[in-house]
């Protein structure tokens, strides 16, 4: 659902995930590089209107959640990433984010190990 969205509202949706909830002003403030006030409202009804976010009315004002669970919420903004930056190679984004990481503990490298046991048992 998300690489569907416009840039935009991809963006508004993003940071209002990054909040939890939010009033359009939060959002705004939370954004780098914001729309006025207005687009962001009107975004946030088109958000609404496609499903993706919902609101409830606290002290006059709307404040607004993600629909979509969290989970795939982050497999689709993973896979949209590996897509756009790694040629669709979910190998190529594992190995740069491995390069990122300084230290990894037991459990984490076990997970790692096990992820990619069942990742060739899958290829048989």
């Amino acid at each position: 659902m998300i690489e569907s969205l416009p840039r935009r509202e991809r963006e508004i949706f993003e940071t209002l995930l990054r909040l939890g909830e939010a009033t359009a002003v939060e959002i705004r403030q939370a954004m780098a590089d914001p729309p006025s006030h207005s687009a962001v409202r009107t975004m946030l009804t088109r958000l609404e209107a496609k499903g993706a976010i919902t609101h409830r009315t606290q002290d006059n004002a709307y404040v607004y959640k993600s629909v979509p669970q969290a989970a795939k919420v982050r497999e689709s903004a993973l896979k949209q990433l590996v897509k756009n930056f790694f040629d669709g190679s979910a190998a190529g984004a594992a190995t740069a984010l491995l390069g990122l990481t300084k230290h990894m503990d037991n459990d984490e490298l076990d997970a790692l190990q096990k992820a990619i046991d069942a990742a060739k048992e899958r290829q048989k």
